[in-house]
């Protein structure tokens, strides 16, 4: 039989799927935020020389219906909305707006988050009461330390939950006073059951990153932005850990950073692709480890 090819393109996405013997995608970092802070964000990164150096443009600054369309026509099955706050105050509001979103919409993973603040515990607490399937943490954008106090009853509610949580910790593309791997360490010695997703697979502290991915049961690893051309530019990755991340197959899973990427969403299947691992660590990554950890059918 002959090997599968990587996309072409966006509309050659099905195909590669489907000749993987895959129902779809199963996308654990994708973003939908309500307009305003949507909007914020994309002009944060249509400055982004000023922050990253290179330049970022947005290839999918659409309208939200539109966006959808595309995750549609990728054949992205199930996926988050991820919010995050940047300060006290945001965190329920966000929590609010992504039950919304969710409501109706069966291939959306109702999102929550939260914020370091003593009305943490209570709305995190509402949130799972309402549905909420994954949590976003975002290190660096919210300049805080996991391990904050005011976060105890947080962590050890969703360690005891085993609901996961996508934690943006890692030191890429800018560092933060409470970014790598130290602190993610610590939160783990604390409460070791977590069901952590480490995004971005935790660039560029990646040798780390997959060190607590090897020692901790629930400690997984998302590929945004891995192995993209933009990305090996300013953060490669070594190589000589491809045997380490082959090994990890069943804690990896597919992470995308749609819409705000600055290329493609086929190049980060053909950056995967490339890696040359083989296509049963493909069909674990792009399908199978997703709808395990979030129950869904094919």
């Amino acid at each position: 039989m002959e090997p599968v090819a990587a996309p072409v393109d966006d509309a050659d996405v099905p195909r590669y799927w489907r000749e993987l013997g895959l129902p779809g995608l199963v996308d654990v970092h994708v973003h939908f935020l309500p307009e305003r802070v949507q909007a914020k964000v994309w002009d944060y990164f249509a400055h982004a020389e000023t922050h990253y150096g290179p330049a970022w443009p947005v290839t999918y600054r659409l309208s939200e219906e539109e966006r959808l369309a595309v995750l549609d026509r990728l054949g992205v099955r199930a996926f988050p909305t991820l919010p995050y706050p940047h300060k006290a105050g945001m965190a329920a509001w966000l929590n609010e707006w992504s039950h919304q979103f969710a409501a109706g919409r069966p291939q959306v993973l109702q999102s929550a988050t939260f914020f370091p603040e003593p009305t943490a515990a209570a709305y995190v607490a509402e949130a799972l009461d309402r549905g909420a399937r994954v949590f976003k943490v975002h290190v660096q954008v919210g300049s805080f330390d996991p391990r904050d106090p005011l976060l105890a009853e947080v962590w050890a509610r969703l360690e005891e939950t085993g609901t996961p949580v996508v934690i943006h910790c890692g030191s890429g593309p800018l560092a933060g006073e409470h970014t790598g791997p130290e602190p993610m360490q610590g939160l783990l010695e604390r409460y070791p059951r977590l069901q952590l997703v480490i995004a971005h697979l935790g660039m560029p502290e990646y040798r780390d990153f997959l060190d607590l991915a090897e020692r901790y049961e629930r400690v997984h690893l998302d590929t945004t932005m891995f192995a993209t051309d933009f990305t090996e530019r300013l953060m490669p990755f070594d190589p000589a850990d491809l045997p380490r991340l082959a090994a990890l197959r069943e804690k990896v899973l597919l992470g995308s950073d749609f819409p705000s990427i600055p290329y493609a969403y086929a190049h980060q299947l053909q950056a995967l692709h490339r890696l040359g691992l083989g296509e049963e660590w493909l069909r674990a990554v792009l399908w199978r480890n997703g709808a395990r950890l979030f129950r869904i059918e094919a």
